[in-house]
């Protein structure tokens, strides 16, 4: 498993200005000029809080404000962007205190897709009208998925995520497999007679395994669980629409059995167990796994590293979804809460998701993959510069990376597909609950003694039953 910039009508004034301004408002406050008209008032704004951009330091987010910014005269309105520092868990706990608090002055919330059942349950977030989504036909229909609860539309995509597979094509040349360009899929039964060949060579400089994921104890594993049990389990969900536990003994036992196995050795690298994104990042940088399952913002990164050598692929089996929605705060009032869809309606427009999608995010819109091929148009930002980074400085070199490898565009014939199959993760209010649940009864797999299967399952169950309604 996140300052603003002013646009045109923020530009500094010359010091001959800012004395002719400092004189005519003194004439003012002194019975001067009758004349005379006061400063103009700052325009109201509308307050954006969001997670760390991964595209870098003045990242696609901060430059799609700026694109609204340099409207402000078409609505009078402009917008500020303050990113949260911290975890994505500490983030959701800083939101929470703040909206719950009215200890700051949310308009706009981007909140992870998980997030939007506890938010609009605790009524924190407020349902939003057409006006805040533009062409909602053209938002993939998985993506959109993530923006309802109960019934009702309580945000709009913004950027969606989905695990990828990423490999080293020189690997698997150097050891003469059976394929190497793994574009039209692969399965895990594959997978594995791939890094079998991998290991019956002479090893490549620096290797160590066959792949490597995030299974430390935190949302990536509950990520990986979701998309191993999703993949044993046709049709699997841990809860229905209402939140309400559905899964059972045999589903879990299944799910934990494939969950196992893709994470046994020889084949995964041994300190996934304990790794996050940057750990298992920087060890398929380094050259010491042959696969990476990993988000698509580092795809950018890894083929400025990589060049050629580096393939991407749809994951064997079921993927999970991730992602962004904007939302509006029930704080809002009601004036600045219309301005606040309108915000949204903007960010979030076909133009919006290009820009996004040139910059390494995910877009959500089916739009801005239909022109494969190269860098998508990005009007808003007409002196856009995309910066991906995965490094936590947020300091990152231009974007590079190719839409097409080997005569396959990454963004239509592997990114959008694996969009629209995607799975999600558990939908409820109780998320947080859920995801600190499965990360506990599931370190048993990588923890001393490792109980069997059926065990471990039966443990999940019993603990999601005393969890969850249903």
């Amino acid at each position: 498993m996140t300052g603003s910039r002013g646009g045109p009508a923020a530009r500094r004034l010359t010091a001959a200005a800012l004395s002719l301004l400092s004189l005519a408002a003194l004439a003012s406050c002194t019975g001067g000029d009758a004349g005379q008209q006061p400063p103009r008032a700052d325009p109201p704004r509308i307050v954006v809080a969001s997670g760390q951009d991964v595209t870098g330091k003045n990242g696609v987010r901060q430059q799609l404000i700026d694109a609204w910014n340099a409207r402000e005269g078409e609505h009078g309105h402009r917008a500020r962007l303050v990113e949260l520092p911290g975890s994505a868990d500490q983030q959701r706990s800083q939101l929470l205190g703040a909206l719950q608090s009215g200890s700051a002055e949310y308009d706009v919330v981007n909140l992870d897709v998980t997030w939007i059942p506890e938010f609009a349950e605790a009524g924190l977030i407020r349902p939003l009208t057409g006006a805040a989504v533009k062409e909602p036909a053209d938002l993939i229909r998985s993506v959109d998925a993530t923006s309802f609860w109960d019934g009702e539309r309580y945000a709009v995509p913004f950027n969606s995520d989905v695990g990828l597979l990423y490999y080293r094509k020189d690997h698997l040349r150097d050891a003469s497999a059976s394929r190497t360009e793994l574009s039209g899929g692969v399965t895990w039964s594959e997978l594995r007679e791939l890094i079998d060949a991998v290991n019956d060579r002479p090893r490549p400089r620096h290797y160590e395994d066959g792949w490597t994921t995030q299974l430390a104890a935190y949302e990536g594993r509950t990520v990986n669980a979701v998309e191993a049990f999703a993949s044993a389990v046709p049709g699997f969900e841990l809860t229905d629409e209402e939140g309400r536990y559905t899964a059972d003994v045999g589903e879990l036992t299944a799910g934990v059995t494939e969950l196992r196995e893709r994470t046994a050795p020889p084949y995964m690298l041994a300190e996934a167990s304990a790794s996050r994104e940057a750990e298992s990042l920087s060890a398929f940088a380094e050259g010491r796994t042959t696969f990476l399952r990993h988000w698509p913002y580092v795809y950018p990164v890894l083929y400025e590293r990589f060049g050629e050598d580096l393939g991407v692929a749809r994951l064997p089996g079921k993927a999970v979804l991730g992602g962004q929605n904007l939302a509006v705060t029930s704080s809002a009032s009601e004036q600045r809460a219309a301005k606040a869809a309108e915000l949204i309606a903007f960010l979030t427009d076909p133009d919006s998701e290009r820009c996004l999608l040139r910059a390494g995010f995910a877009a959500t819109r089916t739009s801005a993959y239909e022109d494969p091929g190269g860098s998508p148009e990005c009007r808003h930002a007409s002196a856009f510069t995309a910066s991906p980074s995965a490094s936590p400085t947020g300091e990152s070199a231009e974007l590079k990376a190719p839409d097409r490898l080997d005569g396959v565009s990454y963004s239509r014939d592997i990114l959008f597909p694996a969009l629209r199959g995607a799975v999600q993760r558990p939908r409820t209010p109780l998320y947080g609950a859920v995801t600190r649940t499965l990360v506990t009864e599931l370190d048993a797999l990588y923890g001393p003694g490792r109980p069997g299967d059926a065990q471990v399952a039966e443990n999940l169950d019993e603990a999601l039953r005393k969890l969850l309604p249903g």
